[in-house]
């Protein structure tokens, strides 16, 4: 009762039955009204959060156009108005079904113009009435009528009396129990003799909700509503003592807490005539852009339960933001929000062939994703592995296959990461915790289906802080990984629809597990005639551009990139041959910036004067003149190579000796071949003795590099098989393929490298396994035009091939003694 918005004052400007309506006091209930001096019809203004009692003077600032006419027209004629309360403050343009039907006639006292326009009235209440029909709306709403006159109030005096002293008191516990009331109240309460305006001034002045006082201003037996207003009152006693008595306790000792919550709220109040944000309006702002979201009901639910608990949060806590930053990361995130693919596989293939030469398998492996999604929309994301050497381009290739999907790329490398929380992320009671960079990264990228190339996945470590290896088993598995649980984030995330890329150098080193769920692609180094194209194509052009130099300035032809692969880099991609063109160009800008005269086209000569002396030898062919020398096949991370094995006799007691820092797979080769020629000397027409009396020397060149591997097997048979009978081994021939003893040559790998390598070398004729000739499908036919590839499965078809009838030049004469019976 008597509130802050019921203050005895009449402030400068009030909106039209605002909460800042405040009641004013007559000394009586005015005129006496009666059917006779009242019109017919009752203009009727509806006005909001207020209900008018009989007696009560009342300033109110009309502001509605039609309530303008109403007012005007009446102050220019009776000045009797009828007030009703409107049921709903939000109707702008009430009608008959939005006000109550019972109201108090109404004089206007005084009309005001204010300065900004708007119209101020003083009304006085005079009768209770009752609509009894709506006659009209337009220009304003006029009603037929009746007045509700108040019973006799059938009580003795002294009953009478008893009612007022009890609300009057009532009324004076409550001003002292709020000091907000002015001391004017108190005044005016205590002149105040008439008992029904008695009950209509407090009726007026309750703290009470507008249908509440509707009530009362309906009931037409006074003794009744003095009854239910004392009530009223007295509810309002109790809170007012309940909160007095919360007060005295919190206010005994204000300690810093209280200080801290006090300024606070003055800040709050700074922040909002500054036009800053304060929390509420930080937590408002997350509900709206919350309604926008495409997420799951019960992710919806988590948030609106962590802001629920935020909004009871102290803004000063240590908690507080925390629970801010996770509440913005979950509103952040793109709940279902995805990219539209491109579906034209053409223009996709255009995409991939222009940034990439050759890795066909790969290309075809997106384009077949793409033609499956373009017929079945709801298809899972694949999980690629792209294995190969270092510099091949598969981490680029990432970046080439999301625009060709019209997709957003990341890239997270995984070099290096030993905690699990990287990729799961850290619980939120953790100080300093965050989302695992998976999490990061789609929210980064504010798409739910991205390109994510998880880079150097073969160099995950682990250690006391866990496995992240075993932790992307749930982020890589088809089935799984729908329902992806950051520790952070503790709710589930799809990620079915993620195209996740892996790429490695090597496949020993990743769990088993974890290599079960990708799909392997394994990426080849390029070839020689590959990587003086993608040299044309993709490093000169980006080199020349770089160093500013235009496309007439140098010129680079195929003999000159030729001379810079082979004698200056040895690697299966192209990153050194990029360093090596960068060098070229570099030289270029130079001679260009300091007006220098210089050959724009790069010679052999050029090259060498500006790489300086070549860096590596080229192994190429040697003769057949001497016996044991046969030339093998090999492959090696930075592409194939030939290499020669070695072998030769001398007197002894049947020894043999590997050298060349064999390997223990190429040592049981050797081990293998001659175990083979032993057991089939009779046909090779070899003495068996001499196996006896002479001991055998099998060296592999380059002594400084590890060799190992089966593919040597034949070669060292021919090696062994050529030295054994003095026999010439085919002029430019090499081969590669595994033994076994019972004769078999078993398949090898690499064969694409291999053969490349050997028509480098000058090589006419190649000797592979049958079971390879599927292996020649991948090789570009001009890459082999001009060699001689024969396919064998057995040893005896091997020597049939590689071994001429005609020995050496010098033939050695093998002399074994006979021994005694």
């Amino acid at each position: 009762m008597f509130s802050k918005k019921n203050q005895i004052v009449l402030p400068d400007f009030l909106e039209e039955g605002s909460e800042e309506v405040i009641q004013l006091v007559a000394t009586d209930e005015g005129p006496e009204l009666n059917e006779k001096n009242l019109p017919e019809e009752l203009p009727v203004l509806p006005v909001k959060n207020t209900v008018l009692f009989p007696g009560v003077v009342l300033p109110i600032t009309v502001g509605r156009e039609k309530s303008v006419t109403l007012v005007k027209k009446a102050y220019r004629g009776n000045k009797i108005i009828g007030v009703v309360a409107q049921k709903n403050i939000k109707v702008e343009e009430p009608t008959s079904k939005d006000i109550y039907e019972v109201g108090t006639v109404a004089r206007i006292l005084k009309m005001l113009v204010l300065p900004d326009g708007n119209t101020t009235i003083i009304i006085q209440g005079q009768k209770r009435f009752q609509i009894t029909g709506i006659i009209a709306d337009d220009p304003y709403l006029r009603a037929s009528y009746t007045l509700l006159p108040d019973e006799h109030l059938d009580v003795r005096e002294d009953e009478v009396t008893a009612i007022s002293q009890s609300l009057k008191e009532a009324a004076y516990k409550i001003m002292n129990l709020n000091p907000e009331i002015p001391r004017e109240a108190q005044i005016a309460l205590e002149n105040i003799e008439s008992y029904s305006f008695l009950t209509h001034f407090l009726s007026s002045n309750v703290n009470a909700e507008v249908p509440e006082k509707q009530k009362l201003l309906e009931i037409n037996d006074p003794k009744k509503r003095s009854e239910r207003l004392l009530k009223m009152m007295m509810k309002d006693i109790q809170m007012l003592e309940l909160k007095q008595e919360i007060q005295n306790k919190v206010h005994t000792d204000i300690d810093q807490q209280q200080r801290d919550y006090f300024l606070r709220q003055q800040m709050k109040v700074l922040q909002h005539e500054l036009g800053q944000e304060g929390p509420d309006q930080e937590l408002e702002a997350l509900r709206i852009k919350a309604e926008g979201k495409k997420w799951p009901e019960e992710v919806q639910t988590h948030f609106m339960k962590e802001l629920d608990k935020i909004g009871r949060m102290n803004p000063a806590a240590a908690e507080y933001p925390v629970a801010m930053n996770y509440a913005e990361l979950l509103v952040d995130l793109p709940w279902g929000e995805y990219t539209e693919d491109n579906f034209d596989l053409k223009n996709a293939r255009k995409i991939l062939d222009r940034d990439h030469y050759g890795l066909e398998k790969v290309k075809e492996r997106i384009l077949e994703y793409l033609a499956v999604r373009k017929l079945k929309n709801d298809l899972k994301g694949p999980i690629l592995c792209l294995y190969g050497p270092p510099g091949v381009g598969k981490t680029s290739l990432g970046k080439s296959i999301a625009e060709a999907l019209n997709r957003k790329y990341i890239r997270m490398s995984l070099g290096g990461v030993h905690d699990e929380a990287e990729i799961r992320g850290h619980r939120k009671t953790y100080i300093g915790s965050m989302p695992g960079k998976i999490i990061q990264n789609i929210n980064r990228a504010k798409s739910s289906n991205p390109v994510f190339i998880l880079d150097e996945i073969d160099k995950v470590s682990s250690d006391f802080r866990g496995d992240p290896s075993s932790a992307l088993l749930e982020v890589l598995d088809p089935e799984q990984n729908n329902t992806f649980k950051d520790n952070y984030l503790e709710v589930d995330y799809d990620l079915s629809k993620v195209l996740f890329i892996a790429t490695a150098n090597s496949l020993e080193t990743i769990q088993p597990a974890l290599r079960d769920r990708m799909e392997i692609i394994d990426i080849t180094g390029y070839t020689l005639e590959e990587k003086v194209e993608i040299a044309r194509r993709h490093l000169v052009p980006k080199q020349r551009d770089e160093h500013g130099l235009k496309r007439g300035d140098i010129k680079l032809d195929k003999r000159s990139i030729q001379k810079i692969i082979n004698d200056y880099t040895r690697e299966s991609g192209v990153r050194n041959l990029e360093r090596k063109i960068a060098s070229v160009i570099r030289n270029v800008a130079k001679s260009i910036a300091m007006e220098e005269e210089y050959n724009h086209a790069i010679t052999d000569g050029e090259v060498r004067k500006i790489l300086g002396p070549e860096i590596f030898d080229k192994d190429m062919y040697e003769s057949n003149q001497i016996p044991g020398v046969a030339t093998g096949l090999a492959w090696t991370p930075a592409g194939g190579e030939i290499l020669f094995i070695e072998s030769s006799l001398s007197r002894g007691k049947g020894k043999l000796t590997l050298s060349g820092q064999l390997g223990d797979v190429m040592k049981e080769s050797a081990v293998t071949a001659l175990s083979f020629l032993k057991s089939n000397a009779e046909a090779l027409g070899i003495d068996h003795r001499i196996f006896e009396h002479y001991d055998l020397h099998v060296h592999v060149p380059a002594g400084a590099i590890p060799k190992d591997g089966p593919s040597a097997g034949i070669t060292m048979l021919t090696s062994l098989a050529s030295v054994f009978t003095q026999r010439k081994i085919k002029s430019k021939l090499a081969m590669t393929g595994e033994i076994t003893l019972r004769g078999k040559v078993l398949p090898v790998g690499g064969i694409k490298e291999k053969i490349l390598a050997a028509k480098r070398a000058g090589i006419k004729e190649i000797l592979l396994c049958e079971r390879n000739r599927k292996d020649l499908e991948e090789i570009n036919e001009q890459y082999i035009k001009g060699l001689d590839i024969q396919f064998v499965k057995e040893v005896s078809d091997v020597l049939d091939l590689a071994l001429l009838k005609q020995r050496v030049k010098e033939p050695m004469e093998f002399i074994i003694a006979e021994t005694a019976n």
